[in-house]
């Protein structure tokens, strides 16, 4: 699932979704209370549009790094709206790193 490309290069994950695979480009894994998300930018957006970040539960098998990690559906708006809100602040950091 997900693909380690070279430094310089991005880290994909191809999803099999019902329409078919679609290629996302990882932006981040954040924590939120204690769980692991995964932000993904879906390939093939038009740059006019507003940009959709996609969010997933994530999870490594800790004995096992070269085991494909597992990426899980979030299905509570909830949680939902409190990984979007953490992610918004990951937002925030990145453009406050470029000012220094």
């Amino acid at each position: 699932m997900a693909n380690m490309q070279e430094p310089n290069e991005r880290m994909t994950v191809e999803l099999d979704l019902d329409e078919g695979t679609v290629t996302c480009e990882v932006i981040t894994i954040l924590t939120v209370a204690n769980k692991d998300y995964i932000a993904l930018l879906p390939d093939g957006q038009d740059p006019e549009d507003e940009m959709e970040v996609w969010f997933y539960g994530y999870s490594e098998n800790p004995d096992d790094p070269n085991e494909e990690p597992e990426l899980i559906y979030i299905e509570s708006d909830e949680e939902y709206e409190a990984v979007a809100d953490a992610f918004d602040e990951y937002l925030d950091e990145c453009e406050f790193d470029q000012l220094d």
